[in-house]
């Protein structure tokens, strides 16, 4: 790739993983590359290269080899305080070369993309100019390891902007006008590859993001009292197992109401959907029996067939009732979905819930492992079958306790009604 803005680039699948590869739908190297020749191609590419539209965003690609293969991508947020550009720029850069020589070779060059939304009553322009600095300092942060920015781009307002070029011939000081989406060259290669953008991050952020208004401090009020009566049960010698039985068997009821109410139309609008589908103290109730690492790791294997979809708007909801004081306890239903949207072949949405698990509590470890395997392009597979595994070795157990399990009613023989747990449907 050169900086004349006839550059050449294979585009990968937009999976977001760090190896390299090209845009291949027939599953050969050579079936299918995709030259973009300019900037107004490189940022119609990029929604494909990440799998959904980034907003305030600092996204760089390695590219490598004399054709301009695009390897590695890092994605992160835009500091809001400059102060912290330089620091960033640093990490960044050295985070996707670093990375880059682990799997395999130092990147020949690097694209940069500045993506961020005008402020009100900022215009794109000004955005760019704003951006600039933190642009020099990525360039200058990538050429301290000798790899050099090809294209530094910023996209804000529906036009594009390049930091490398000073001809106003080609690149104007009012920007260029992004293609339509859908309508260009890599959408219909992207189209005839089966490959999709997944909306914007902030939309699908958002979909994970807690309640708000009435609904939150009602929520929060469920959580407190479910908090409560987890003491009085452990008191009264309740085990963990026993409570663990009582969150699956909620959990399970929960998926099925899911499965048999479909929402018409996805979105937010089936987010608002399955959130009257479930009750405030129901939510509660799984949201903290998750918080064990046993009954979440049981929750894991609902990743595929047909439990896989109601999981996940399951999940989806639960992270959403993670509220006020309860934040933290979102990073559990956070991974999970993260784990059924990896599992299933959606990334780009699996490492946006995991990151947002990661927000949500720094040290979970099992979103920290699910996150390092879906960047390093690990095939989810193996996980897989260890919770299968796992779900067999567990079923004959299941099976010998029942089965030694005395039926409710009186030694004389005489039966009686068996009595129904708490928090069990009718």
């Amino acid at each position: 790739m050169t900086t004349n803005h006839e550059s050449r680039s294979q585009s990968d699948r937009p999976s977001a993983t760090p190896a390299d590869s090209s845009l291949n739908p027939s599953g050969t190297p050579e079936a299918s590359r995709i030259t973009l020749r300019s900037p107004a191609e490189l940022a119609d590419a990029l929604p494909y290269m990440l799998g959904f539209h980034p907003t305030d965003s600092l996204v760089m690609v390695a590219v490598h080899g004399e054709g301009g293969r695009f390897g590695g991508r890092l994605r992160v947020g835009i500091p809001s305080t400059p102060a912290e550009w330089e620091d960033t720029a640093r990490q960044v850069a050295e985070c996707l070369v670093r990375g880059s020589e682990r799997r395999g070779g130092k990147p020949d060059g690097i694209v940069v993309f500045l993506c961020q939304d005008p402020r009100a009553g900022e215009s794109g322009q000004r955005v760019m100019t704003r951006l600039r600095p933190l642009a020099q300092r990525v360039r200058l942060a990538c050429g301290a390891l000798d790899v050099p920015v090809l294209e530094a781009l910023c996209l804000s307002g529906g036009r594009y902007w390049s930091y490398t070029c000073d001809d106003s011939g080609c690149c104007p000081a009012e920007g260029n006008p992004l293609a339509p989406p859908g309508t260009s060259v890599m959408a219909a290669a992207a189209t005839f590859a089966g490959l999709q953008v997944r909306g914007s991050l902030k939309e699908i952020e958002s979909r994970l993001a807690p309640l708000v208004g009435a609904g939150a401090a009602e929520q929060e009020e469920a959580l407190d009292r479910a908090a409560v009566a987890l003491v009085p049960k452990i008191l009264d010698g309740a085990t963990r197992q026993e409570v663990g039985a009582e969150t699956i068997a909620l959990a399970k009821t929960l998926m099925r109401r899911l499965t048999l109410a479909p929402p018409v139309e996805g979105g937010p609008r089936a987010d608002d959907w399955d959130d009257a589908l479930l009750g405030h103290d129901e939510a509660a109730a799984v949201i903290l029996g998750l918080q064990d690492r046993e009954i979440r790791d049981i929750a894991a294997e609902w990743m595929e067939g047909d439990e896989a979809a109601p999981a996940l708007r399951l999940w989806r909801a639960l992270a959403r009732r993670c509220v006020g004081a309860y934040g933290e306890h979102a990073a559990a239903p956070l991974t999970l979905a993260g784990w059924v949207c990896w599992s299933g072949g959606d990334e780009p949405t699996a490492r946006i819930a995991l990151g947002l698990a990661l927000r949500a509590d720094s040290e979970y470890r099992f979103a920290q492992l699910l996150h390092h395997a879906c960047n390093e392009g690990i095939d989810p597979e193996g996980l897989r079958q260890c919770l299968r595994e796992e779900r067999r070795r567990r079923e004959p157990r299941r099976k010998r306790s029942a089965a030694t399990t005395r039926p409710p009613g009186r030694r004389d023989g005489k039966r009686r009604p068996a009595r129904r747990p708490e928090g069990s449907d009718q």
